[in-house]
């Protein structure tokens, strides 16, 4: 299966799923408002499979339910029929199809024509999704939260001991994948993404402050206690202003030096990058630990501890996974003796300060 229908292209869901199946390789159609019934028609003549998420959910009257969810997937299912094709269809319904409400008795109905269309089908009921790209303000109260939050604006939270179940964009993702590839079969019952987390809108609220205050002060980055709250966090990110999020940034004549992740509790990474011939370091820190591991290019890292004669020299290329451990008192040099730009990550234990630098120069080479 080498090339998918995407409809509902533009949405939350569609420009994941559209990025992420160009990423693994497949050709993708995408279908979406700004397209006709002819295109519609001739990308199901084309298509090995298709990923139906094109829906309605906040529309202007109670027909628009029906129109954008159940004739629409009817329509979809008319359109494959009189082609011929017997290609599956996957569809992203919601868990308010088991509700008495017009969005969800307008999603039921889509399911059945489905399952009634003796298509191989995938109906997936969907929790509240959220993730990077997610609409605030919208229909998605963690998207609005993370917004708000992130930009200082006020929430409103009725209940806040309200639990809501959610899904992870990249779960729902690489689920649907394993549709595609056939890791997962076509069902004739009602399916799910897994894992789907519950959470009260109090403690999303709570949590999402948390990261907000840890963003912003020393430690830069907060305690992750669980799976829900890495990918809270993470998509949380997308929504800081800016200049919330900003990491220290050098660059001269010699290359450059930048930082890519801080916290108090496990110090900081940086990516060190040089220009051929440059050296850079030839100090020594007498509390700090280090850790060099260059992953491009070629470089030559040389320690020596500041009480000896004797040279430590360690060979760094981006085909060796060398990993050198510099120790306090140690002074240390790093050079550049590829012909490439290089570049090496650099571990040191404590997120660096003007007012603690630790850092003391003395050459290696003994004069």
């Amino acid at each position: 299966m080498n090339k998918i229908l995407v409809t509902g292209a533009n949405g939350f869901i569609g420009k994941h799923m559209t990025k992420a199946l160009k990423k693994a390789g497949y050709e993708v159609f995408e279908y979406d408002l700004d397209k006709t019934e002819d295109d519609l028609k001739a990308y199901i003549k084309e298509a090995d499979f298709v990923i139906h998420l094109a829906g309605i959910n906040r529309p202007l009257t109670t027909e628009e339910f029906y129109n954008g969810n159940t004739n629409f997937t009817k329509k979809l299912v008319d359109f494959l029929k009189i082609s011929g094709k017997n290609i599956p269809i996957l569809m992203s319904s919601s868990t308010q199809a088991a509700l008495d409400n017009d969005y969800g008795k307008s999603k039921k109905m889509g399911e059945d024509y489905l399952f009634e269309s003796n298509l191989p089908v995938y109906v997936f009921r969907l929790a509240n999704v959220f993730g990077k790209w997610c609409r605030p303000n919208y229909n998605s109260a963690a998207a609005t939260f993370m917004y708000n939050i992130a930009h200082d604006l006020p929430i409103e939270i009725r209940d806040p001991n309200y639990i809501v179940h959610y899904n992870y964009i990249s779960d729902i993702i690489d689920t649907f994948i394993k549709c595609i590839s056939g890791h997962i079969k076509p069902s004739k019952t009602i399916l799910s993404v897994v894992p789907i987390y519950d959470c009260s809108l109090g403690n999303l609220a709570s949590t999402l402050k948390r990261f907000k205050n840890s963003v912003e002060s020393d430690e830069h980055l907060p305690d992750i206690n669980s799976d829900f709250e890495y990918k809270l966090f993470i998509s949380f990110l997308d929504y800081l202003k800016d200049d919330a999020y900003s990491y220290n940034f050098a660059e001269d004549q010699r290359g450059s030096f930048e930082e890519v992740y801080k916290n108090a509790k496990y110090g900081q990474i940086s990516i060190n990058k040089s220009f051929p011939g440059i050296v850079k370091g030839g100090h020594y820190h007498t509390y700090k630990n280090e850790i060099f591991m260059t992953v491009q290019g070629h470089c030559v890292t040389r320690l020596r501890k500041i009480d000896s004669k004797e040279i430590l020299v360690f060979d760094q290329h981006e085909h060796k996974s060398v990993k050198v451990k510099i120790s306090p008192n140690y002074t240390h040099d790093i050079k550049n003796v590829g012909n490439k730009e290089s570049a090496t990550l650099m571990w040191i234990s404590e997120v660096y300060s003007d007012k603690t630098p630790d850092t003391f120069r003395e050459n290696v080479d003994i004069e």
